[in-house]
């Protein structure tokens, strides 16, 4: 199931410079819906920290779609390499949907994680 996932994220990155303050494409997610549908989001970088995540512009377009159930994870850098969410992403992700403490999260071709895992001490609980 994580091929698949590994492939879409791995098409969408484009490392570019926007400009002098601005930077992208470096990082690639892809999330699987509960519904079966997969959304791709790539990093923005900035100078001033505004920028985001691949995870969060995969979440905002699958928000875009209507939904909010995350049941896979995958984010990937520009030599293939598997990466974990950031802390903040872990957080946002938990807070869209509370079934999305359950989706699992590849942090390598057979390392699996749980949100759930990777965010041990959820405040909400």
């Amino acid at each position: 199931m994580f091929d698949k996932l590994k492939k879409e994220a791995t098409r969408v990155i484009n490392p570019k410079q926007y400009s002098d303050y601005a930077e992208g494409g470096q990082v690639a997610a892809a999330i699987e819906t509960s519904n079966g549908n997969i959304y791709t989001g790539i990093c923005i970088d900035t100078a001033c920290s505004m920028g985001f995540c691949a995870e969060h512009a995969a979440a905002a377009d699958m928000l875009k779609h209507g939904e909010t159930h995350v049941v896979r994870l995958v984010a990937v850098d520009t030599k293939g390499e598997f990466l974990a969410p950031c802390g903040r992403c872990r957080e946002f992700l938990s807070q869209l949907d509370e079934r999305n403490v359950e989706m699992e999260i590849a942090l390598g071709e057979n390392n699996i994680y749980t949100l759930k895992d990777l965010l041990p001490f959820d405040w909400k609980k």
